[in-house]
């Protein structure tokens, strides 16, 4: 193969989706050879706005503070926010079969904000555009890679087109259903939740203050996400909706008439009546967790790593600390002469990562089992907990600063 045709590189990551592309600028100022490989074509630029419940982008993060920092050190945060990022300073939780209820507030913790709902196309963006203005990753965007080889230390990645990159260290980013995971043979637990996830946009008659609104039902969480709008009416929202295969079937086969008003009943009528809702979208949930983040110079990073259940919106905000954590273990190797693929290196990488990963996991599952159980005495348990877990501040303080990435030290 001709040299023009191969480039040799000390990292190589697979997948420019938000923690792929975070990575890349986080290690672009290292002294090192990165390269960025992309299957789909990204466009330039940033994506049209327009304050419609059409044009917000269906899926969304909920960023914590340690998630905004992170963006923020890397550049693209203030370009997000100048376009549109909605500060949630509240949270309201309750059950949607009893009487619990838990109020979380930034006020409680001495903070502006707990978090921010941001449309996933701006904070990609913001990432791209950061990359293409800096010339020391050399990018690969529409050009899947179609098989991968080891040789003499070296992984060989064959791109479509005939490229060929080498690297000794190769993070797969690729997401959830991951082929370099595949390919490299990580051994994955993987268990589907029963449960349809379905997300839209939608305009509800009264604003949603800033706050961010969870009603815990036997059949899933039902989420309304607020999002920032120019008029600063605050009536838009992102809805992320948990409920069983065949629920999810019923509810998208309805008219946006009738699917707004069974939202807004389920809702509790909290924001009023749903004048309009976006395009549907629905999609099964898997829980899916790699026994090992590292083999044989292959890495993997956020949802090629982890995929969790959206109950608290943590699944990119893990993507992130796993960038961080593993940017921060390149620039120390950097430092102390080591190659990025040291088996020391990597393996420090998991032993950050891991365990955190595990945790919130098991979490999350834990919430999910909690309130999917129909049986009375546990439901006057949870209830009963709920209202005690709000009146006990010092405790709230721990939780906010645990699940929202903040310090609960003022």
């Amino acid at each position: 193969m001709s040299a023009e045709n191969s480039a040799d590189f000390d990292l190589v990551i697979v997948g420019a989706g938000m923690a792929g592309a975070a990575l890349a600028l986080a290690v672009a100022d290292l002294p090192i050879k990165v390269a960025l490989i992309e299957a789909q074509a990204v466009r330039e630029g940033w994506p049209a706005i327009d304050d419609s419940v059409f044009d917000y982008d269906a899926r969304v993060s909920a960023l914590t503070e340690s998630s905004r920092g992170f963006l923020d050190e890397l550049g693209a945060w203030s370009d997000i926010v100048s376009r549109r990022a909605c500060a949630y300073t509240d949270m309201e939780v309750w059950d949607g079969e009893g009487t619990g209820r838990i109020h979380f507030a930034a006020s409680e913790v001495k903070r502006a904000a707990l978090g921010h709902i941001v449309e996933n196309r701006l904070i990609n963006a913001s990432l791209i555009n950061g990359l293409r203005e800096n010339a020391r990753v050399k990018c690969f965007f529409g050009m899947p890679v179609e098989t991968m080889d080891r040789q003499q230390g070296l992984i060989s990645l064959k791109l479509a087109g005939g490229k060929l990159v080498r690297s000794p260290l190769v993070v797969a980013a690729d997401g959830a259903n991951s082929k370099i995971r595949e390919w490299a043979g990580f051994v994955t637990r993987e268990w589907d939740y029963h449960h349809h996830a379905i997300v839209a946009t939608v305009e509800t008659e009264s604003a949603h203050k800033n706050t961010a609104w969870q009603r815990f039902l036997p059949e899933g969480p039902l989420a309304f996400l607020p999002l920032s709008d120019a008029a600063g009416e605050q009536r838009y929202c992102s809805i992320v909706w948990s409920v069983k295969p065949d629920i999810a079937e019923a509810l998208m086969s309805l008219g946006d008439d009738d699917f707004c008003r069974e939202l807004a009943a389920k809702f509790e009528h909290r924001l009023g009546s749903v004048v309009a809702c976006s395009r549907r979208f629905s999609f099964p949930l898997r829980q899916r967790h790699a026994a090992d983040y590292v083999s044989d110079g292959v890495v993997l990073l956020g949802d090629a790593a982890h995929t969790i259940h959206p109950l608290a919106g943590q699944g990119i905000n893990l993507g992130f600390q796993d960038a961080m954590a593993l940017a921060d273990e390149c620039r120390r190797a950097c430092e102390r002469g080591l190659s990025l693929s040291d088996t020391g290196v990597l393996n420090r990488y998991q032993r950050r990562r891991k365990g955190g990963n595990l945790a919130m996991m098991a979490m999350m599952e834990g919430f999910q089992h909690l309130f999917e159980t129909p049986a009375m005495p546990l439901r006057l348990l949870r209830n009963t907990g709920m209202r005690w877990l709000d009146s006990a501040l010092p405790l709230k303080r721990q939780i906010i600063a645990k699940a929202m990435g903040l310090s609960d030290k003022p």
